[in-house]
């Protein structure tokens, strides 16, 4: 399938971007808990109300793409979106905060559910794991411009919530560029007739139940590395928490330019060897990084270390989509619904630092990052998956 209408492509790579707003998430917390002095347990619980939808609402949009269809979706999510972000504009109260952060996770679950098998069907079978790793570089961008625009607009106009309207807007044009965008969506087998239950059933299958189980991991690793990587560096390397909270913006930089490399490498190799090779990589640079404590080798490893993350999430989606392209929205609710590892693992590392009193919870990281390795080296080993 060759691509015919370049404009929708890049309508759809606008809603990865749009998908980028939900780590606006993170920064907007901080706001929350100055203006209203909520104490830290209940404004870490922010969050998770964003983020918890993934678990439970990631399969129900794959069985709503069944009904109204792919494009339909993410026009839906993006509409949500808007909602959501309209709530400060009306009135700044904690219980609109709430909702605001709950709508913007329940948005993101549909688009992140729908738009990557809606990209699936513009794009060409062969270059569909690039097409998605180019879209994660728009949603990271996104998600790095973020906290920088938050900042800028309280500088500028001594208004944190200032940033809502303008996201409205970005939002706003996704909604009309992609309503006004052709899209031919592929027939999927038995579309109607799917329920949660059989939805849920398709783990019993080896490969999706790996590849699941190894996207959960992943995105607990991307979200813990996004949260702890700056009380590591204050425990570890003695940073100051100003500091310290730039490793983060390291941390998704190197995501930014390992996206960039991955769309160009996934076009000429195998996805599998990339997975393969780049979480060997990770597992040997997260040990030094534990090891060895000084500042240099912690900046560098969290570098390399999004370097070798950025194209994870695409690699295994990709994978995931093209084993069962007959279930391809139903594998896309499933998969997505892993996503909910970014609630639960950094959860775990914040209960042992608790009690151990330091950082030892980053070592769940690394066995998050071993089982990857594992699960790369049964899906080189595999005959079942399709070569890409």
């Amino acid at each position: 399938m060759q691509i015919k209408n370049r404009s929708t492509v890049a309508g759809i790579f606008f809603g990865y971007f749009i998908m980028g707003l939900v780590d606006i998430v993170g920064i907007s917390a901080n706001y929350v808990k100055a203006d209203f002095s909520l104490s830290d347990s209940v404004s870490s619980f922010l969050p998770l109300i964003a983020f918890i939808s993934f678990a439970f609402l990631a399969v129900p949009s794959g069985m709503l793409m069944n009904r109204i269809g792919r494009k339909n979706s993410v026009l839906a999510s993006f509409i949500i979106t808007l909602i959501a972000l309209s709530i400060p504009i009306t009135g700044y109260t904690f219980p609109a905060m709430l909702t605001t952060f709950a709508l913007v996770g329940i948005g993101n679950t549909v688009m992140q559910t729908s738009i990557n098998p809606l990209l699936a069907d513009v794009v060409p079978e062969n270059k569909l794991t690039s097409s998605l790793t180019l879209g994660q570089f728009f949603r990271s961008v996104s998600s790095a411009i973020g906290p920088i625009l938050v900042t800028t607009i309280m500088l500028l106009t001594g208004n944190w919530k200032n940033t809502f309207p303008i996201y409205a807007v970005i939002t706003v044009i996704g909604i009309l560029w992609l309503y006004k965008s052709p899209v031919t969506e592929r027939n999927t087998d038995d579309t109607k007739k799917s329920s949660y239950l059989s939805i849920l059933q398709l783990l019993k299958d080896r490969h999706i139940l790996i590849l699941f189980l190894a996207l959960f991991a992943f995105v607990g690793i991307d979200v813990g590395l996004n949260v702890y990587v700056p009380d590591f560096l204050q425990t570890r390397c003695g940073l100051p928490l100003q500091q310290a909270g730039l490793g983060s913006s390291l941390y998704f930089t190197a995501r930014i330019i390992g996206s960039l490399i991955g769309a160009v490498l996934l076009l000429r190799y195998r996805s599998e060897n990339i997975y393969l090779y780049t979480m060997a990589t990770g597992v040997i640079i997260f040990i030094i990084m534990m090891l060895f404590p000084q500042l240099y080798i912690a900046l560098t490893s969290i570098f390399i270390i999004g370097l070798v993350c950025a194209n994870v999430f695409s690699i295994l989606l990709s994978l995931a989509l093209q084993y069962r392209p007959d279930k391809a929205n139903e594998i896309s609710g499933l998969m997505i619904m892993a996503v909910s590892g970014g609630a639960i693992i950094p959860l775990i590392i914040g209960i042992i630092n608790d009690l151990t009193g330091g950082s030892t919870g980053m070592y769940v990281l690394l066995i998050c990052l071993l089982s990857l390795l594992a699960s790369a080296i049964y899906l080189c080993k595999s005959k079942s998956l399709p070569k890409n």
